[in-house]
């Protein structure tokens, strides 16, 4: 298990490079590993800016934008991203639109509720990936499962983010700004500071067209 705490999105995402690439298991064209706990202490630090990494942030934002719209249909943003148009069903559609999960049965604002009413409770839980479904996820496999927010010692909102699978170039580094952004929000509604964000992977992985991505910035 790797558990390890960082100051902000940039300094996770540049360690666990060189963690999964030292120690990762070579597993179906990836290196890998299992059981990754990160806590960032300041979610609102949540550009990557690593030169090699070459990251877009616009791309990031516009990703966020589409999960708020709670629009589940993925043609638009498969022109900016093609990986969506190889997940989308007859209709357009994908699973992966964490808005439009987060926004079934209203389970966000419901949240928000509870918090607002009882800053103890520890049910403030979305779900996103549903074992129940899995016969709708041929083609679209959500990697999240849950996001579990709760006020901490400080009075802050924290949040945790459980993942089964997160490629670290591309998954990591746009989920956690979406997750982030995320925490950022409800953190506002409820009138209240950001606290620490975890992101728990239980498989975390490096592709192998990946591998070399990384070069010496002088």
């Amino acid at each position: 298990m790797y558990n390890k705490s960082y100051y902000n999105a940039q300094d996770a995402f540049e360690d666990l490079y060189d963690i999964i690439m030292k120690n990762g298991e070579e597993r179906n064209g990836t290196k890998t590993v299992h059981n990754v706990l990160v806590e960032i202490r300041t979610p609102k630090e949540n550009l990557i800016r690593t030169e090699w990494r070459k990251w877009n942030s616009y791309y990031a934002e516009y990703e966020f934008q589409w999960y708020l719209s709670g629009n589940p249909n993925a043609e638009e943003i498969s022109k900016k991203a093609k990986i969506w148009a190889t997940m989308m069903d007859e209709n357009g559609n994908v699973n992966s639109n964490y808005g439009y999960q987060w926004k079934r049965n209203n389970q966000l604002n419901k949240v928000i509720d509870m918090l607002r009413n009882d800053p103890l409770t520890r049910r403030a839980s979305i779900s996103l990936y549903d074992g129940k479904e899995i016969d709708k996820y041929a083609k679209d496999t959500i990697c999240t499962y849950a996001i579990n927010f709760y006020i901490d010692n400080n009075d802050e909102l924290s949040m945790q983010v459980m993942m089964r699978s997160n490629d670290l170039v591309y998954g990591f580094c746009n989920d956690q700004y979406c997750f982030s952004e995320l925490q950022i929000m409800v953190a506002k509604e409820l009138e209240r500071k950001v606290g620490k964000y975890y992101h728990y992977v239980c498989n975390m992985h490096i592709y192998e067209r990946h591998y070399k991505m990384k070069k010496t910035v002088k």
